[in-house]
């Protein structure tokens, strides 16, 4: 028997980010998982490494992986849409639970349980918490990008992103702004890798 959960994961790199903006650069829901995992990555190890935090970096990793999953069946819906209002947030959140059951059917029961944790997170726990801000941070740094294009479409979105990034009160996204976006904002030659 063939399982096809794989080749749906595969699928992510058709999906686009962003449909109602004018982008200078399209953006993929695989090339977003995989910036969100780094910056998942990033945020956890900020947790314990910097705060003393006690995050299970693996968790967070994982959960950042497979964030976007869902997609691959319900497409991305843009986020002023997505959260209109309560009905439509929650009619989307059943929607999204519905792909995921669907995509999680398309393993062996083997392996099933050990990605119903990924695709399905625990939302209370503070590796899902960073795993959301690095959603955010990712939005934020595409922004950036957008901005430094000349694409002033961006304007308003970083600002929103910004704010709600500030208002998570997370010491890790603090440091992150703090000791790593400024680099974004930088050249390749700016960057020098010293190379």
């Amino acid at each position: 028997m063939a399982y096809n959960f794989y080749a749906f994961i595969d699928r992510m790199k058709y999906i686009k980010r962003w449909s109602l903006m004018r982008s200078v650069r399209e953006e993929n829901i695989m090339e977003h998982s995989q910036q969100v995992t780094m910056l998942a990555h990033a945020l956890a190890v900020i947790s314990n490494n910097i705060f003393g935090g006690n995050v299970d970096v693996g968790k967070c990793v994982l959960y950042a992986l497979y964030h976007e999953s869902s997609e691959v069946m319900t497409g991305d819906l843009p986020t002023p849409i997505k959260y209109f209002n309560n009905s439509i947030r929650g009619a989307y959140k059943s929607l999204e639970d519905k792909a995921c059951d669907t995509l999680l059917a398309m393993l062996p029961e083997e392996m099933q349980g050990e990605l119903t944790v990924s695709l399905k997170p625990d939302t209370s726990s503070k590796e899902y918490v960073l795993c959301k801000a690095a959603d955010r941070l990712s939005a934020y740094i595409k922004c950036l990008e957008e901005l430094r294009c000349g694409n002033s479409e961006f304007e308003k979105a970083k600002k929103s992103i910004e704010e709600d990034l500030r208002a998570r009160n997370l010491p890790e996204v603090d440091y992150f702004f703090e000791n790593f976006i400024p680099s974004f904002l930088l050249t390749l030659d700016e960057l020098d890798g010293g190379i």
